[in-house]
């Protein structure tokens, strides 16, 4: 029997429980990436709530990225301090924590302008610069005493575009095949493998684009056998456009746990599932009739960072988050039912 409060060990990681803080976006940092004050407020109360490890919220590998404002980037050395005081925070509560490695989108410079070029416009060699990109900021997480990276091969953004046959009709080594669309991901792990080794290399991956002619579940599947193969740690499965309303404890949780327990079936690496939790009994339910490893929370966080420790005090605890999605309208992505209800 697996229970969630109980340690867990992957590779290069120890948790304390099976219960993992999904990225989440913030939108606070400044525009060269560096950390704000609040969000080192932020990391502290999840990592006191009691989370067996976090991933932090969307950061870019890219100074020139302009796909949305507030990103946190990774991308110069002179960014290493801060992101070391990020880490020595949330250790400090005995958390492990993990990047979430990202590209909004790819931006091409041309006369002192930059411009979004889509997979299908890039250079091999632009490409391939992407991939350094990503394997840098990797070493800079390393540095930084990160102990973990994400992929994220998600939410249509870049990776996850690049991916999608919806997006990507290239007929180089980067196209046409599940095979070449996915050789960017195995690029960037094997990168990072080699230059950063001592990391814990997760990946999040769309159980399915939710678009016309885009990525669906067969062949999301078959991405994470490929990734699986190459010798990815673990993976995270969501998809795309992920917060459904109208969730409810014992009702219609975990809606992305059928497609995840069936690559937990396929895959030999742990499988992390996301999406719609908010009783433990369900959650416990889903890591035992499957293969699934680990249960990870975004919403429910938002609203109670210290749902784990209520949880592990009292099993009975359900989240308060009522699925409203006002967070993605709020300042620094807050629920705006904080404080008034706390218990």
């Amino acid at each position: 029997m697996k229970h969630i409060f109980e340690p867990v060990k992957m590779n290069h990681i120890e948790m304390k429980n099976r219960l993992v803080r999904s990225a989440t976006w913030e939108g606070i940092a400044n525009p060269d990436g560096s950390v704000t004050k609040e969000a080192y407020e932020i990391y502290e109360e999840l990592a006191k709530g009691g989370v067996g490890a976090i991933i932090t919220g969307f950061t870019s590998v890219a100074l020139h990225d302009y796909y949305f404002g507030g990103m946190m980037r990774l991308c110069d050395d002179m960014l290493i301090p801060q992101y070391q005081k990020l880490v020595d925070i949330i250790h400090s509560e005995g958390c492990p924590v993990i990047t979430q490695l990202a590209l909004g989108a790819y931006y091409r410079e041309a006369g002192g302008r930059y411009k979004q070029v889509e997979p299908d416009d890039m250079t091999v060699n632009e490409i391939r610069l992407v991939i350094q990109q990503f394997v840098d900021a990797a070493i800079r997480a390393e540095k930084a005493g990160f102990d973990g990276v994400q992929i994220h091969a998600a939410h249509f953004f870049f990776l996850s575009r690049f991916i999608s046959p919806a997006v990507n009709h290239r007929a180089d080594e980067y196209g046409g095949s599940t095979e070449n669309r996915s050789r960017i991901l195995i690029e960037i792990m094997e990168g990072i493998r080699k230059d950063a080794p001592s990391l814990h290399i997760t990946v999040k991956i769309n159980s399915s684009d939710f678009t016309y002619g885009g990525l669906d579940e067969k062949e999301s599947l078959a991405i994470c056998t490929l990734l699986d193969q190459a010798g990815i740690d673990s993976i995270e499965v969501s998809g795309n456009g992920t917060s459904v309303g109208g969730i409810k404890a014992h009702k219609n949780e975990g809606y992305f746990a059928p497609f995840a327990a069936k690559v937990a079936e396929e895959v030999s690496c742990p499988v992390i599932v996301v999406g719609g939790f908010r009783a433990l009994d369900t959650m416990e339910a889903v890591l035992n009739q499957s293969r699934i490893e680990l249960i990870s929370l975004s919403r429910p966080l938002l609203r109670e960072p210290n749902l784990p420790n209520k949880m592990n005090s009292d099993p009975s605890v359900v989240s308060k988050c009522v699925s409203c999605n006002a967070c993605y309208s709020s300042p620094s992505h807050r629920c705006i039912f904080r404080g008034r209800d706390e218990a």
